[in-house]
């Protein structure tokens, strides 16, 4: 008996490697929908996850056997989007409370709906997916979009938003298309924060900095300019420049850049802008939300500061969109 037992298990896992199936599959492979869901009581050796879907052993699911049952429930065509989706894009920015969701997108006349950590999304828009690890994605913009349409923080959303455009992976315009070709629901913050984005604003920190920079009573500046000296040498992307006194104001703080090595580069940065005569300030983060007077002050000085000498031949390209 224990040699058929254990034949009989080799043989489930051959057949559901990913150690999720159908209760339909499973009585497909001989076992009466009876002994299914008696192995799924306690003590037994299967457990039930969402409704018809059964982990074939006890213990607590991987994220990826999770994101299968969940596919499972949902049914062919099904496409993971929202948070998850970007996550698995390589994206490393999201609000830690929609990550115990799982977002998939159905085609709109499937009759499935939400259940337990599945957040499902009748669409008559499928995507095409893109399949990463065997998991069909949907494409990064539409990832973005989804997951922001369930965000009411407007850091939440730059944060979320800004990362993939900061690292090349998509274009403000492709993000903006995306939530155009939805519906409005849950575009009133995406929107503001588009807006935003397309004059050069790329993290929350940013955001904070631009109400400030506007409230000082200074020239509009560039944000995420691009600046060269006079012979085209790159010397880096300023968070804001304010070209006609070539002055350079950062965000300087790990916290808004994305590793250690982010940081470091910025601290390289600054040398140059120094080095090639700009007239360079930082602020951290918390001093923006905290002493915006004393901040405001500060850039008032600077902008005089970098008023007062011959302006140095740098040149600046505006954020691109």
């Amino acid at each position: 008996m224990t040699r058929v037992l254990g034949e009989r298990h080799g043989e489930l896992r051959r057949a559901f490697p990913t150690g999720v199936a159908t209760a339909r599959q499973l009585a497909m492979f001989g076992f009466t929908e009876r002994t299914v869901y008696r192995r799924c009581l306690d003590g037994g050796p299967w457990q039930r996850i969402l409704p018809g879907i059964v982990l074939l052993f006890t213990g607590t699911p991987t994220r990826d056997q999770l994101v299968f049952a969940a596919l499972l429930l949902c049914g062919a065509d099904s496409v993971i989007t929202g948070v998850e989706a970007c996550r698995r894009h390589g994206m490393r920015r999201s609000p830690s409370r929609l990550h115990d969701e799982l977002e998939v997108l159905v085609p709109h006349h499937r009759q499935v709906r939400s259940v337990g950590f599945v957040q499902v999304q009748r669409t008559e828009r499928l995507p095409a997916p893109i399949s990463k690890g065997g998991i069909p994605l949907a494409p990064l913009p539409r990832a973005c979009i989804d997951a922001v349409r369930r965000l009411r923080s407007g850091s939440d959303v730059v944060e979320l938003l800004s990362e993939p455009v900061q690292r090349g992976r998509c274009t403000v315009a492709e993000l903006g298309a995306e939530l155009e070709a939805g519906s409005r629901r849950g575009t009133a913050v995406p929107r503001r924060v588009l807006a935003d984005m397309g004059e050069g604003i790329r993290s929350a920190a940013e955001r904070a900095a631009q109400r400030l920079w506007r409230s000082a009573g200074l020239p509009e500046p560039w944000w995420n300019a691009e600046i060269r000296t006079a012979d085209g040498e790159f010397l880096g992307i300023a968070d804001c420049w304010v070209d006609d006194v070539a002055m350079v104001w950062e965000i300087e703080s790990t916290e808004w850049h994305l590793s250690p090595s982010d940081h470091d580069r910025t601290v390289r940065r600054a040398a140059g802008f120094t080095a090639a005569g700009a007239v360079y300030t930082a602020t951290k983060p918390n001093r923006v939300l905290r002493e915006p007077e004393a901040v405001a002050a500060v850039l008032r000085a600077t902008y005089e500061q970098a008023r007062a000498r011959p302006r140095p031949p740098l040149r600046a390209t505006p954020a691109r969109s």
